[in-house]
């Protein structure tokens, strides 16, 4: 009898699914407007790095040439490109009526979005008058011509493709204008009128005054239409650690910027024959033509302009505080006694940085090692370390440059570190290090004992205050001495078999004690003990994982799954995985953090971390999740996981024909990111 075929979701796919559960909130009514509004801009951010990234690796595997070691099924690719166009065409249509609706909504707010064609006489004056003295200097446009090579358009730039004609003679040019969004703002907030609220788009002003900036040409109209091209923003770094590799990296990453096209998107009101001269121009496949409304970029959304209405958007939350840590004269004192577990954006980052300036201070201190992905623009991470190098201490930094389209952030970085004496290392060959680690040295009075942050998100108190994460402060030996292992580990610029106690490492022991945890936990259920499986994560994607929770699922081990963006699982399938279920939940803070809890006979065991279930954190990436050890701990995460499987406001089911229906309605109402901050609050109150 032929083997049950194991079925999976395209990741691909799956991924355009989570993006529609964004394009949701943004339908949602019961979302504030301008929140709403910030939606919109984030899928429009995530279509773009989607197109930049998957879309165009996919692509790159078509040129793979025949023959090669690394054949690839070419009609499979085609197929799924093919299927990925089509979808994001019918999402780009719910795009669009959103936010016409959303328009409509703005109205009855009294806050009215307007073009060219909709201001009063009194409005251009003012329009015409901010053109002149904030935009015209910023504006260069390019003259097209068929005798002459067509402008290099550069990667997820706004153009303004423009239609000159005379309408005596029935002469007629093109040209192309870039919108300055990079020195300008995208919005122009206008004089209120009669408490009305007027807003346009940096295009519209630039439409109105087409006439200026085409002054010394015979024509009397004038058409412009939004067009935008996405490049292949994958780059390629040799196994190189060289101190020149800062200098390589720079140089690639110019590189970027004019990567292959993967996506043309236009106004679908283009004059014909002005799109007709495009193409010809670019000789943009059909693929990849993708029609769109008056705007692109609608990502700017992520920064729309502070209008003064409160109500439209979400109430900031007061940060809980943790007494402990806020009473202590010294963090290490306390850390000694117990581990501490901080919830951002629920509590405030700001603990991080008081252990890394008491740290700085402290004369027991001798030296800080810390791992760095992704940092705030205004880091006081980084200002706390150059501090504590001004200070004596020893201070080694991992900064990982390859952390994709924040490398020139990075580089930035590692230069004022480097300038104020800390030791910087770039990374190892072949492995990204994405975990997030902090270990302090400190000598007293019974010998030398270690302090370790421990997390599941970047050293960015920016980002802190927008993503769900958790870390952990901790003096436990078991845990600390590992820690130590995975540092000695990377400055040893090489991967080698090291025996950790307590933490699981990838690409040392991480995928196999995953897999093994399961193992134990389908034997346990075939032996009648306590088993189940929960585990909490940004995406699921590696096929022996993923075969492995099938096994589990076919032993009867309960396993719930709370998955914020990939599932290559298909839940809920007989004989395969009908003890799986698998929700997503998005709302107001991107759930960000990694859970992993196995049953274990009763014997619970529960680990944080920085690592998906991707082959690439699982293979190719410097990855730790760490134990909860202490019962506190343990307690307030469990509690959260039992909070968000019982969301019936913002979690959505996901199952194999990707619907992403919300979970039915219930009373009581839960919604976990209001319900999980209302415990922390009564918890931390007593």
């Amino acid at each position: 009898m032929p083997k049950k075929k194991i079925s999976y979701i395209n990741r691909e796919i799956s991924w355009l699914a989570f993006n529609d559960r964004v394009l949701q909130e943004a339908n949602d009514v019961n979302v504030p407007l301008l929140e709403r509004l910030k939606f919109l801009g984030i899928f429009s951010s995530n279509l773009d790095e989607f197109f930049r990234v998957r879309v165009a690796t996919n692509k790159r595997m078509l040129q793979i040439k025949k023959g090669s070691l690394e054949q690839i099924n070419q009609k499979e690719i085609k197929t799924l490109l093919k299927e990925i166009h089509d979808k994001v065409i019918i999402q780009q249509a719910k795009f669009n009526l959103i936010y016409q609706n959303l328009l409509e909504e703005f109205k009855a707010k009294n806050i009215f979005f307007i073009n060219e064609k909709q201001i009063n006489i009194q409005q251009v004056a003012e329009v015409r008058k901010y053109f002149k003295e904030e935009i015209l200097n910023a504006i260069f446009p390019l003259i097209l011509a068929q005798d002459r090579p067509f402008p290099f358009l550069r990667d997820n730039t706004v153009y303004l493709a423009c239609k000159l004609s005379n309408s005596i003679t029935g002469e007629k040019k093109y040209a192309l204008i870039p919108l300055p969004t990079k020195v300008k703002k995208r919005f122009f907030q206008l004089k209120k009128q009669d408490g009305n609220t007027f807003i346009m788009f940096i295009d519209d002003v630039i439409r109105i005054n087409l006439d200026v900036i085409f002054s010394s040409f015979d024509f009397d109209k004038f058409e412009a239409y939004t067009i935008k091209l996405t490049r292949d923003a994958e780059i390629d770094l040799e196994n190189d650690l060289s101190q020149n590799l800062v200098d390589k990296l720079s140089e690639i990453l110019k590189q970027r910027k004019k990567g292959v096209p993967v996506r043309f998107i236009y106004d679908s009101e283009i004059a014909p024959d002005l799109l007709k001269f495009i193409n010809q121009k670019l000789r943009v496949k059909r693929e990849e033509l993708i029609p769109g409304q008056r705007y692109h970029n609608f990502k700017d959304f992520i920064a729309f302009p502070d209008i003064k209405r409160p109500e439209l958007k979400y109430q900031n939350i007061e940060p809980l505080y943790i007494p402990e840590l806020d009473n202590a004269k010294c963090l290490f004192d306390v850390i000694k006694k117990r581990d501490y577990l901080l919830s951002n954006p629920y509590q405030p980052f700001g603990y991080v940085v008081r252990l890394l300036r008491e740290a700085a201070i402290d004369p027991t201190v001798l030296s800080i090692k810390i791992t760095l992905y992704r940092v705030a623009e205004n880091s006081n991470i980084v200002n706390a370390l150059i501090n504590a190098v001004k200070n004596g201490k020893k201070v080694f930094v991992v900064m990982e440059l390859k952390a994709r389209f924040d490398e020139e952030h990075n580089i930035f970085w590692s230069t004022k570190l480097k300038e104020a004496g800390a030791t910087v290392m770039f990374g190892l060959p072949k492995y990204k290090i994405h975990t997030k680690m902090c270990l302090i040295y400190r000598k007293e009075q019974n010998g030398l004992n270690l302090y370790a942050h421990l997390g599941t998100g970047n050293y960015n108190g920016e980002t802190a205050r927008i993503y769900c994460d958790h870390s952990i402060f901790t003096c436990n030996k078991k845990i600390t001495q590992d820690v130590s292992k995975v540092f000695n580990l990377i400055e040893d610029f090489k991967i080698k078999s090291i025996k950790f106690n307590q933490l699981l490492v990838a690409p040392i022991n991480l995928k196999e004690s995953i897999l093994k945890q399961i193992d134990i936990e389908i034997k346990n259920k075939k032996a009648g003990k306590e088993a189940y499986i929960t585990m909490k994560m940004n995406s699921l994607v590696d096929a022996e994982v993923i075969n492995k929770l099938y096994d589990a699922s076919n032993a009867g081990v309960k396993i719930q799954l709370i998955i914020r963006g990939i599932c290559c699982l298909v839940p809920g399938v007989a004989k395969q995985s009908e003890n799986i279920t698998v929700i997503s939940i998005i709302d107001k803070f991107l759930e960000h953090a990694r859970i992993y809890v196995f049953g274990n006979a009763g014997k619970e065991k529960m680990y944080l971390g920085s690592a998906d279930m991707m082959t690439r954190n699982l293979e190719n990436r410097i990855e730790i999740c760490f134990p909860i050890l202490d019962t506190n701990v343990k307690e307030e995460l469990n509690m959260l996981l039992q909070i968000q499987m019982k969301d019936n406001a913002k979690a959505r089911i996901i199952n194999q024909f990707l619907t992403n229906d919300y979970l039915p309605k219930a009373i009581p109402r839960i919604r976990s990111q209001e319900e999980f901050y209302n415990y922390l609050k009564l918890r931390y109150s007593k």
